[in-house]
């Protein structure tokens, strides 16, 4: 029977994404990944060829390999749904980088500099100080209420997993502080002007704002870069990938590798200090 995708189709995936308890970040990224797939085929019958296709397509565009791979991901678990696994694709094979391109990473010099050019807002301060300093996910910030602060720990609920947060004692007394002059008793710490908890979408505008003042690249101000770069700074202290792993709340240690993997300038330095080219 031919098969095409119709927008019953993907409402019926995001029905079962929700019923298999996906993260609302992953229905919303497979979602776009098999709505684009589906703008590719243009009512054609979903095919081992189209999707091909659509493969090349991608690698013609000049994705990196991660993002094919990852839209890969999503098309391949939607092409299940549709009882097309045979039309399923395999990844793009490619070396593990062993470093990260400097142009990407945000660096403490830069963080500390965006710290500085937030201190008249001191709500977007306090969250930037909130996510580096605890490693969380955007997402995760609404866990962090007035109750949980006190406690010290914050319970996260993500990806049906349940980990515990601790919350540094500085960070807080500044964010008790902080709730205690906008006159927040209960729930989450940070929240519009609407009382409802900030969401991605706010503190990604926020920050971009801050970038002329602090003299840092737009490209790399964004919330994931913040959790990048508690991973690297704590990794260089305590060297246990497997704790860092459980604190980021990873379910593979292939995935911290990852975010802990030093710039092109750091992997010089220490080619250079092997002492090998005289």
């Amino acid at each position: 029977m031919k098969k095409t995708i119709s927008q019953s189709d993907l409402e019926k995936y995001r029905m079962q994404l929700l019923y298999e308890e996906k993260s609302p970040v992953t229905i919303e990224k497979y979602l776009r990944d098999a709505s684009a797939f589906a703008v590719f085929a243009k009512g054609r019958e979903i095919s081992k060829d189209l999707t091909l296709a659509f493969k090349k397509h991608l690698e013609e565009r000049n994705y990196a390999v991660r993002s094919i791979n990852s839209m890969i991901a999503s098309l391949n678990s939607f092409l299940s749904f549709m009882g097309l696994s045979d039309c399923k694709l395999r990844n793009l094979r490619c070396q593990r980088r062993t470093y990260c391109k400097e142009s990407k990473e945000l660096t403490k010099a830069e963080y500390l500099r965006l710290l500085e050019a937030s201190k008249k807002r001191i709500r977007l301060n306090l969250v930037l100080q909130t996510i580096c300093g605890t490693g969380i996910r955007v997402s995760e910030l609404k866990y962090f209420t007035v109750e949980a602060v006190k406690s010290g720990e914050v319970s996260v609920r993500c990806k049906n997993k349940i980990r515990t947060i601790l919350v540094p004692g500085k960070l807080k007394k500044i964010l008790l502080d902080y709730a205690r002059k906008k006159g927040i008793t209960s729930g989450a710490v940070f929240v519009t002007s609407g009382g409802k908890p900030l969401d991605r979408s706010n503190i990604w505008a926020e920050m971009k704002k801050l970038c002329g003042a602090a003299g840092v690249n737009p490209s790399k101000v964004f919330p994931h870069n913040l959790r990048k770069l508690f991973a690297r700074t704590f990794y260089s202290i305590e060297k246990d990938i497997a704790k860092l792993a459980d604190i980021l709340g990873h379910g593979s240690i292939e995935t911290t590798r990852i975010y802990i993997m030093t710039t092109g300038t750091e992997h010089r330095k220490k080619m250079e200090r092997l002492g090998l080219v005289i």
